[in-house]
């Protein structure tokens, strides 16, 4: 006699964005139509009722789970007979090229640095561990720029640990998008801040045998979306820094400024196709699963759907 088939194990919760909503419970709102223009990146319009009804709600979860956490670690230092010591908790935002992931890292910080139990949030993108662009030149890896070979794994992974450890004045390196390389000799200093928001292409990849940087995350988010859509939000990004950013000699793509906006789509979908499309399927998309929470927007930037990983 064959053995009954054992029923699939649910690795999420699976919420739609009526039921996420309500799990907002009595969160208030405390960012105003001001504070949001001020977070929102290029071509990002997330409004307030966004933040109500998606935002609030992690909110709270992502308060929950710090306290949750601070007792975790009390209880660990009453147990070896030691002072508590300040050990920062730390969410990872991971996802696309284009899919919104810096607008939410600073949404989501304004937020968490209004609960009083931890004002203190910190916000560091991987940007600022990637090679130099010489380096990566040396190395053939200047068009592969955001794949995970063309970051200083070693030196972010030190800075992950220097920051778990809670030692003060850990320094990140700073990028440029304007020169599109690291600034020399400046620094973002990290000084044992309640939260760590730490945000980036690649930051929930894995690999056997050695350290990675999700080894240090207490929670982690995966902005997920078409990749019609992203492409699409890319190339209309690419025209509005073709407006701004480019517009200035100083920019290392100056040379894209005088494109016109034929010109300007087919470079931009050029570049999605050979680079950031690659990266996106072949190195971030596969490490969506790892996430703690993966909420998945529409062609509006809305959030559609949210899963929550039950263990």
């Amino acid at each position: 006699m064959s053995e009954p088939a054992l029923a699939p194990v649910q690795t999420y919760w699976d919420f739609s964005r009526e039921e996420w909503s309500r799990l907002r419970a009595a969160t208030p709102l405390t960012l105003s139509e001001n504070d949001l223009a001020e977070l929102r990146g290029l071509n990002r319009r997330v409004s307030l009722a966004e933040v109500e009804a998606i935002y609030l709600p992690l909110s709270r979860l992502l308060n929950l789970h710090v306290a949750a956490t601070q007792n975790l670690h009390a209880a660990t230092s009453t147990f070896l007979g030691q002072p508590p010591g300040p050990t920062p908790y730390v969410i990872g935002i991971a996802g696309s090229v284009a899919v919104g992931k810096s607008t939410f890292a600073r949404i989501l910080r304004a937020l968490l640095a209004r609960w009083p139990a931890h004002p203190r949030v910190d916000l560091v993108t991987t940007d600022g561990f990637l090679l130099p662009n010489h380096v990566l030149e040396e190395r053939g890896l200047l068009q592969r720029k955001g794949f995970p070979e063309s970051y200083d794994v070693r030196r972010l992974v030190a800075f992950m640990r220097d920051v778990k450890a809670g030692q003060g004045a850990v320094h990140a390196p700073v990028y440029s998008h304007q020169s599109y390389d690291i600034l020399a000799g400046e620094f973002q200093v990290v000084d044992a801040p309640d939260i760590v928001i730490v945000e980036g292409l690649n930051v929930l990849q894995s690999g056997p045998g050695r350290v990675v940087v999700s080894d240090f995350f207490d929670f982690s988010i995966y902005i997920d979306a078409e990749e019609g859509d992203i492409e699409s939000w890319y190339i209309d990004r690419f025209l509005t820094l073709r407006e701004r950013v480019f517009r200035d000699p100083r920019a290392y793509f100056h040379r894209y400024a005088a494109l016109s906006d034929e010109e300007a789509r087919a470079t931009a979908r050029g570049i999605w196709r050979e680079i950031n499309g690659i990266n996106l399927r072949d190195n971030i998309a596969p490490t969506r699963e790892r996430a703690r929470l993966v909420l998945e927007t529409s062609h509006d930037h809305s959030v559609r759907r949210i899963r929550l990983r039950r263990v």
